[in-house]
């Protein structure tokens, strides 16, 4: 379990790559290693994926390739030199993809050559869970927009900052060498409408294929790394709170210890007691004694 988290932590910040399998177009990453690999497929309709680790892949390699008595990482170290150059857009003229779709996923298979003989390989992908398809491709997407949001605003500060100094230059008497370098004053309402009429609807239908181009990739790449730094420093944090904290001590963790059982002495001792007080007779509250009135002297005039 340890190992496929590794995977799947260094599969985040891989960027994505369009890769066509016949006439369909898909968006895929992976990761390998000398002890597994991690595969994630998406036709932006689904997103499948497969994690194996070396027993799988050497379990697989025996029934896929009986004839090749090779160790586990010579199996991966193909597979990686076979998928990279596909994912980087230069696929191996000798090697060939094809996949197949089923109810339950997505099954990717490969022919080429190891050592001068028949190298076969299936990934059998299965469909990704929702907190998967959230990390690697919802949650970055989304970082990604803000990012180019950013970019964009900062853009347009810098070209009104340059047009107030074209300006100045202007109302210096300034002049231009060459008449065709003469722009307009940037309106950004303008430009945006421009854009949202003209520039989005051929984007739109540069087809499912471009989604990733090379700086996307790229910004896609320093997303994800960021995103890895900040949980690395979280996991840190709660590790060094969790150890400064430390195991609460017993008595702080009974809340309420329970008294014990009473003994049958003094059982026996609250029934008599009891009974003593239940068979005395009620008194009868004794009123506060009245004061004495103090009785005059008889003097001489009385």
């Amino acid at each position: 379990m340890e190992g496929s988290e590794e995977l799947e932590s260094s599969l985040l910040t891989q960027p994505w790559a369009s890769v066509c399998f016949g006439e369909s177009a898909f968006l895929a990453k992976a990761c390998f290693t000398d002890t597994g690999y991690i595969l994630l497929i998406s036709d932006l309709s689904s997103v499948w994926y497969e994690s194996a680790d070396a027993e799988a892949v050497g379990q697989r390699s025996k029934e896929l390739n009986k004839r090749l008595t090779v160790p586990v990482s010579s199996f991966l170290h193909r597979l990686c030199n076979l998928m990279c150059p596909l994912l980087a857009g230069q696929p191996d003229a000798a090697t060939s993809f094809s996949c197949h779709r089923a109810a339950g996923g997505l099954s990717l298979h490969v022919k080429s050559e190891l050592s001068g003989l028949p190298f076969y390989w299936d990934f059998h992908c299965c469909p990704a869970p929702v907190e998967m398809v959230s990390r690697h491709l919802v949650r970055p997407l989304i970082r990604m927009s803000l990012a180019l949001q950013y970019q964009v605003q900062e853009l347009t500060s810098l070209l009104l900052q340059k047009d107030a100094e074209i300006e100045d230059y202007r109302e210096s008497g300034a002049a231009l060498s060459r008449d065709r370098l003469r722009t307009e004053p940037f309106q950004e309402k303008m430009f945006q409408q421009n854009f949202m009429a003209e520039s989005l609807p051929q984007i739109c239908g540069a087809g499912e294929g471009q989604a990733f181009a090379s700086a996307l990739q790229q910004l896609y790449t320093a997303v994800t790394q960021q995103e890895a730094k900040q949980a690395r420093k979280r996991q840190r944090s709660g590790e060094e709170l969790q150890d400064t904290e430390g195991p609460a001590p017993a008595a702080e963790t009974a809340e309420h210890p329970s008294p014990p059982p009473p003994s049958q002495e003094d059982e026996t001792a609250s029934s008599s007691e009891g009974t003593m007080l239940a068979s005395s007779p009620a008194q009868k509250p004794r009123l506060p004694a009245a004061k004495a009135k103090p009785k005059k002297a008889k003097g001489l005039f009385s």
